[in-house]
């Protein structure tokens, strides 16, 4: 292989690996079931289970209308978005998740420490 295209693929088969394993981190295991961000919260309640602590709150942000896939904020207002904080506690032996739901939606998991009994 020529010296030009191999100074080429090497730094994009690297970006692809490193690409290949982004979403682990926003990923959550219940069992033999995986929630990732994106999943609607009935979905992670029937596949997880009440969590141990739920915190509510509403933020303020702009409407926003999609088109042709990209989203275009509308001026003009803010709208009310509920927000929910569910904890699960997974025991002594396993890390506890923060998950964040907006709209009835995951949109943020978080790992903290070990869980307690």
């Amino acid at each position: 292989m020529p010296q030009a295209v191999r100074a080429i693929v090497v730094p994009v088969v690297a970006i692809v690996a490193l690409g290949a394993t982004a979403p682990a981190f926003a990923a959550m295991r219940c069992g033999n079931h995986l929630i990732t961000e994106g999943d609607t919260a009935g979905l992670l309640s029937a596949r997880c289970g009440p969590p141990a602590e739920v915190s509510h709150q509403t933020i303020l942000r702009p409407p926003v209308i999609w088109r042709h896939g990209r989203p275009y904020h509308v001026p003009g207002g803010e709208i009310e978005v509920r927000v929910e904080i569910w904890t699960y506690n997974f025991g002594p032996n396993q890390l506890m998740r923060r998950v964040r739901i907006e709209d009835g939606i995951v949109k943020s998991i978080e790992t903290l420490g070990h869980g307690y009994l």
